[in-house]
């Protein structure tokens, strides 16, 4: 395609690029996906005053007694607002069946889904061009008696273009003059490469100046990002989009990414606030349940999280990783991922944002703990780190007198948890085991057998246990244990952190063992 200035030397690219969002209609044909007519009302409510778009499409005509609920509602609100006839939908060539039906609904646009392929024309309705076109005419009337804006879809119109495009003309040429306020033009099967949109859209453009064409591109290829870019280069006015890229098979152009192309990278205008884009993406995963993938640009998870130590460390100094999508920008802000790679400035960067404040010995403490755990493969966010920063610098003991050696603990279905365990009490190893009701409780039981028969000790007493892990619910959360110990009038509390349950009681048992032996030499 060439560089931006290259391809802008060669079109205009419109002072103004309407944004029509089909998450409601187009978006809901992804697999698995039913929206109820609150949460369409919910949607709709957001991508009108939340994001702004221009345009939404909400349904198609005559689907169910739900869909007409739902469009009915949005419709009314939309009317409240001032917003009426930013709202579309999807109706079909049959007569007065559609119109009626979304008249019925208070909805003031039709979007009417008409034949763009000469294939199409015949295959699926066994009509000519002219008869197809006396059809649409038809309903074009109709809808106008209504006072009903019309929008004419050309289904299939990408390869209407590549096979035979004397159809695509001759039908434009019989209606372009027919108060049809905008005419959309779908990759219908996602079959276009970005040079096949410009060389298209630059010849329909070119025919038909005084038309407003819309582009509606499909993902198959991975393309329709790419594809609404070449639209707009080559003349477009409006382009078609759903909220995570929802839509049939491959989905379609996704809202987000479209938007800060368009603006970062050809300073194209549009209505989109940004600092929501974010907002409607969550809205519309958790009614969707189709889960936004932790990499997708702008709304996925991770896209503003540095893993690396070195880059956090740039931009402690200079903002040296930073580009124009700066997570503020959509509501956000930048993360600093914690594990094997994160390095002391990743470190810093989490403590100041939490506020707590370290020294330079203890700040490598955490991050030797951190590392440790990232070695071990688990996962580490911000809210561990509190965590992480109780567990290394409270009740750390300078010389272990008391030291694990090692462990091992089987369990199995109707059988009492069994723990063998071989431990180094002031230089000296034993080893023994033991029956428990649990795996801790084994391996316990194990440790005052060794204490009872070996020391002529009194193990401490466990008097309260608790287990906590950081917000967020997810399974393989850092566990931290926090157990209260008596012996004699002495109490103390010790605390592990691991993401095993089992792993971080015994550290916070080994941990209450050098107190004790601390205490008592």
């Amino acid at each position: 395609m060439g560089t931006p200035e290259q391809i802008k030397s060669h079109t205009k690219i419109p002072p103004f690029i309407e944004i029509m969002d089909s998450t409601l209609r187009d978006g809901e044909q992804t697999n698995g996906v039913s929206f109820l007519p609150h949460e369409k009302l919910m949607i709709a409510k957001m991508l009108l005053n939340g994001i702004a778009v221009d345009r939404i499409e909400v349904a198609s005509a005559r689907v169910s007694a739900g869909e007409k609920d739902a469009v009915t509602m949005i419709c009314r609100y939309a009317n409240q607002i001032g917003k009426l006839r930013n709202v579309e939908v999807l109706g079909f060539v049959d007569g007065k069946k559609s119109v009626d039906w979304i008249a019925a609904c208070g909805c003031k646009v039709i979007n009417l889904l008409a034949k763009g392929s000469l294939r199409h024309c015949v295959g699926q309705l066994h009509k000519t061009r002219e008869e197809h076109a006396n059809d649409i005419i038809e309903v074009v009337d109709y809808a106008k008696s209504y006072d009903m804006d019309v929008n004419l879809y050309l289904e299939d119109w990408s390869n209407g273009m590549k096979d035979t495009p004397e159809y695509v003309y001759g039908l434009l040429d019989k209606l372009a003059t027919k108060r049809i306020k905008r005419f959309m033009l779908p990759d219908t099967l996602g079959v276009l490469n970005p040079l096949q949109v410009v060389e298209y859209m630059r010849k329909m453009v070119k025919r038909y100046p005084e038309v407003h064409f819309d582009f509606h591109a499909h993902n198959d290829y991975d393309l329709a990002v790419s594809n609404s870019l070449a639209a707009v280069l080559s003349g477009a006015k409006g382009l078609h989009v759903t909220v995570n890229g929802l839509g049939e098979r491959c989905g379609n152009a996704p809202l987000a990414s479209v938007q800060v192309i368009l603006k970062d990278q050809f300073h194209a205008k549009t209505s989109i606030r940004e600092k929501r884009l974010n907002d409607v993406s969550r809205l519309v995963e958790g009614y969707s349940g189709i889960a936004v993938a932790p990499n997708q640009p702008i709304v996925g998870e991770n896209v503003f999280t540095q893993v690396a130590g070195v880059h956090a460390d740039g931009d402690n100094k200079a903002n040296l990783y930073s580009n124009a999508l700066v997570p503020e920008r959509f509501g956000r802000k930048r993360e600093y991922a914690l594990g094997k790679t994160s390095g002391k400035a990743n470190i810093d960067k989490n403590l100041q944002e939490l506020g707590l404040e370290l020294t330079p010995e203890q700040t490598i403490k955490v991050t030797q703990r951190i590392t440790e755990l990232g070695d071990r493969k688990k996962f580490v966010t911000q809210e561990d780190l509190p965590y992480i920063v109780n567990d290394v610098l409270k009740h750390n003991v300078p010389e272990e007198k008391v030291k694990l050696i090692s462990y091992m603990v089987s369990s199995a279905y109707g059988l009492k948890p069994v723990a063998s365990v071989k431990v180094e009490i002031n230089g000296m190893q034993y080893e023994t085991e033991a029956m428990g009701d649990g795996q801790y409780d084994a391996l316990v039981k194990a440790l005052r057998k060794i204490y009872k028969d070996y020391l002529n000790r009194t193990f401490p007493l466990l008097t309260n246990y608790s287990v906590t892990i950081p917000p967020g619910g997810r399974t393989d959360a850092l566990v931290q244990t926090v157990i209260t110990w008596s012996n004699g009038d002495k109490t103390i509390k010790t605390r592990g952190l691991d993401a095993d349950q089992t792993e971080a009681a015994i550290k916070a048992t080994f941990k209450m063992l050098n107190i004790f032996e601390g205490l008592n030499a």
